[in-house]
């Protein structure tokens, strides 16, 4: 199977889109509470260089979950959604909660964080799964 780019591509701007909504409807006033983020602090921040960042780093992430996908012959958008869900489970939730644990950060923040991710995860991963037999 080779890599379906589109795929990869969809995916990445799903994530990026979900993290627009996540952070900036869903979850904006207590996230900012939570991080202790002032509108005068977020107002200073640089208009366009973490959005292009992320977005890149978004492309990373869907690039090698592409790659977990054709390694395990995911090919529905049940199973690239389990996929995601898995790693999640299995790297990223036990690593943040890790670090949220010792710097004491509170637990609705890695609610709020880390399920972002997951959510994210398993849209990427249903998003590939489902786009999988149109790559080979």
């Amino acid at each position: 199977m080779k890599t379906n780019y589109a795929a990869v591509f969809v995916s990445a701007l799903t994530y990026w889109i979900l993290g627009a909504v996540w952070y900036g409807f869903l979850f904006a006033k207590p996230w900012m509470a939570l991080e202790q983020m002032t509108a005068e602090k977020a107002a200073g921040m640089n208009p366009i260089l973490p959005y292009a960042i992320t977005f890149a780093l978004n492309l990373v992430i869907a690039f090698v979950l592409a790659q977990i996908c054709i390694w395990r012959s995911v090919n529905t958008a049940a199973r690239g959604a389990a996929l995601g869900i898995l790693l999640w489970i299995g790297f990223v939730g036990p690593m943040a909660f890790t670090n949220y644990m010792y710097e004491m950060r509170p637990m609705q923040l890695f609610a709020i964080n880390e399920f972002y991710s997951l959510v994210g995860l398993c849209l990427m991963g249903a998003i590939l799964g489902a786009w999988s037999k149109s790559a080979s």
